[in-house]
């Protein structure tokens, strides 16, 4: 028997629950807020909460050197051309902007969400959504075609959610506090208006953007490889700040004498007993006496805490390696490195941020489809999914390097341009200014006027010829 919209709603939001607790760990990590693990209990009873609130944190370097490279740049269709309206729809949904923020929380937690849809039903929006917030079904066995989507939020002591299939949008609301029944929703519509709408796309309007998806396990936060070598690290340095407490200055140690008392006296003056002064006074004023004979002084030496340093340092690299994160991010060691040995520390990286291009470019391209469709331009839309996206080179270079590689490149016939695209940070919009500023130039040199190459021109008339002074003659 087929679910009901209702029940459908009711285990997606029980789904979403479980995957909240995950995400919300994943995003404790990158902030810095880890547990102390890996100390023995003797340990642990000693110190107390004393390096609760202390972390060094690998968590967020690890995604943050991955989508500082991540940046779409355009469309294009599937003839390969640049689709201008699709790049003025993702510039007026700002996500130009917020698409740096929905790719590092894909990268953190897995995964993200775009929306696409009409709020006012007239202009098409694009919103990005928290793997906490959203969900999207698959149906079983094609794991490219989504089945329906959830989207939840809350607003004071009400909460919202949206079932989205390709036929219907279904709309409730429940007590929040309450954890009550959902209910169709009333809240915030107008007169009249039906809880539940018509779907015009006919498809799911939320698109996932999933990270390292395998064929047969869901999509992996970045994060999961780095978690234990990031509490190894944590417990480390708590050992090393310990020692470094108790052990780093070298220790005197008096032998072969009591230890230093004073008399008890009762109110009369007569002495009652003995007690043993504290130490604490000596170590503060660096006093030391030596009356009895045969007493001696020895001296214990600071500990050496290089040991742990290199276990941290092994440990960091491990985590270098099995993130393809360049040393050179997690050391900040940079000494007489050329260009070359630069580049090919960084191969490992820019090879996994080709790959994330790959899967998210994938998502990205569906949800500018939906946005043709929203726009009721079914051509667009079909030309989009065959299309690709373009990306900003991941590879970090100088000007100078940018530039012998485009003039050679130039040399061998390349067009200006593909090698504009090649430039870091050039968007589409500014090369078809370039080529516009190319066609002017190129008409003002046929038609004579070539004053229009180095600005424009006074008008005749415009600016009055002045006297030919003395002056003027004896400055010419």
């Amino acid at each position: 028997m087929a679910e009901t919209p209702l029940q459908m709603t009711q285990r997606l939001y029980g789904k979403l629950q479980r995957r909240k607790h995950a995400a919300k760990r994943w995003s404790d990590y990158y902030e810095g807020e880890h547990p102390l693990l890996f100390a023995s209990p003797e340990f642990a009873s000693q110190t107390g909460g004393l390096f609760d609130e202390f972390s060094d944190n690998w968590c967020a370097t690890v995604p943050d050197a991955t989508v500082e490279r991540l940046m779409p740049l355009g469309f294009r269709l599937e003839d390969g051309t640049l689709d201008q309206v699709a790049g003025r729809a993702w510039r007026r949904s700002e996500c130009d902007v917020e698409i740096g923020l929905a790719l590092l929380e894909a990268l953190i937690a897995g995964r993200s969400y775009v929306l696409v849809w009409k709020p006012d039903g007239i202009n098409t929006e694009l919103t990005f959504e928290h793997a906490s917030r959203a969900l999207v079904e698959y149906v079983p066995g094609r794991r490219r075609v989504r089945s329906a989507g959830l989207k939840t939020w809350r607003d004071w002591d009400t909460e919202f959610a949206t079932l989205f299939t390709p036929s219907t949008v279904y709309r409730w609301q429940r007590a929040a506090r309450e954890g009550g029944q959902w209910t169709e929703r009333t809240a915030g519509l107008s007169r009249g208006e039906p809880p539940h709408l018509a779907n015009p796309l006919g498809a799911v309007p939320l698109v996932e953007l999933p990270n390292r998806s395998r064929l047969s396990a869901a999509p992996r936060s970045e994060l999961r490889t780095i978690v234990p070598l990031q509490n190894a690290v944590n417990t480390l340095w708590a050992h090393l700040m310990t020692a470094s407490d108790q052990r780093a200055l070298p220790a005197r140690v008096v032998l072969g004498m009591d230890r230093p008392v004073r008399e008890i006296v009762d109110d009369t003056g007569e002495v009652v007993g003995e007690e043993d002064l504290p130490l604490d006074r000596f170590r503060s004023d660096r006093l030391l006496w030596l009356e009895r004979e045969g007493a001696s002084i020895g001296e214990f030496s600071a500990a050496d805490l290089s040991s742990y340093l290199d276990v941290i340092n092994q440990a960091v690299e491990h985590i270098a390696a099995q993130t393809r994160t360049p040393a050179t991010y997690l050391t900040g060691k940079l000494v007489n490195v050329s260009a070359e040995t630069l580049a090919a520390s960084e191969a490992g990286l820019v090879a996994k941020v080709g790959e994330r291009q790959r899967y998210f470019g994938a998502a990205l391209r569906e949800v500018m489809r939906l946005e043709a469709l929203a726009a009721g331009e079914a051509g667009r839309a079909n030309s989009l999914a065959l299309g690709s996206v373009v990306w900003r080179d991941p590879q970090f270079r100088s000007d100078s390097q940018y530039a012998d590689a485009l003039v050679k490149l130039k040399a061998i016939g390349v067009p200006d341009e593909a090698l504009w695209e090649r430039i870091p940070g050039v968007t589409p919009d500014e090369i078809e200014r370039w080529k516009s500023m190319r066609t002017d130039a190129a008409g003002a040199i046929l038609g004579g006027n070539m004053a229009d190459l180095f600005g424009p021109k006074p008008e005749p008339g415009q600016v009055e010829d002045a006297p030919f002074t003395d002056d003027a003659a004896e400055a010419a």
